[in-house]
């Protein structure tokens, strides 16, 4: 078919996007291991729901709105930085128990809703699509909104294939870890989250 190579494209560069680790894989990974393998997951898929929409605005070609959110890039790095070094505080502040009783349909909805404003806030993310989708010939999936669609399904099933993946793996080491290594891990997930939204606000530009 000849739609398969643009969904085969579409998972493949989905899923280089969303694997190396930065500031939501952290979140990822420290959500598992204190509230289950389905937090992660669903944290996960609000990255994944965030590089969806990006890849939407480079495969339909939406030159108006990249231009308006690159534009936009000093604002979002404030917005997003502040709320990572909220996050970060939070996290090292927080108790293993509680985390551990949180995961409920309102704790899943946080996190979903956390991974997805913090991806949509991060302007490396829309200049990565742009760029790749450039480099593959792939900006307005060539003027078929039929192959754009299918390119930006692929791009969420390659980005939420590796949120299962990370998720499953720290999954399985979950049961090693005691509530005072959980503690722990709380404590270094903080610091680390809390240094990616410093990190942020230091490259705004007064």
């Amino acid at each position: 078919m000849v739609s398969t190579p643009f969904f085969l494209k579409g998972v493949i560069i989905g899923f280089s996007i969303a694997a190396p680790v930065g500031p939501i894989g952290v979140l990822c990974i420290r959500r598992t291991l204190a509230e289950g393998r389905l937090a992660g997951l669903v944290a996960g898929l609000g990255a994944a729901t965030a590089d969806a929409f990006y890849g939407s605005v480079a495969g339909f070609g939406l030159a108006a709105i990249s231009g308006f959110l690159i534009g936009q890039a000093q604002w979002f790095r404030l917005i997003g930085g502040a709320f990572l070094c909220y996050l970060g505080v939070r996290t090292f502040l927080s108790e293993p128990v509680e985390q551990a009783a949180a995961a409920h349909r309102a704790g899943l909805l946080g996190g979903y809703v956390s991974t997805l404003f913090l991806t949509l806030t991060n302007p490396m993310t829309i200049l990565s699509f742009g760029a790749v989708f450039a480099g593959l010939g792939l900006a307005g999936a060539a003027g078929s909104y039929a192959n754009a669609a299918i390119l930006v399904a692929g791009v969420f099933c390659g980005s939420a294939l590796w949120w299962v993946t990370l998720s499953a793996g720290v999954n399985a080491l979950r049961g090693r870890f005691s509530p005072r290594s959980l503690r722990w891990v709380n404590k270094a997930s903080g610091i680390v989250i809390t240094a990616f939204g410093l990190l942020a606000l230091a490259s705004v530009r007064s």
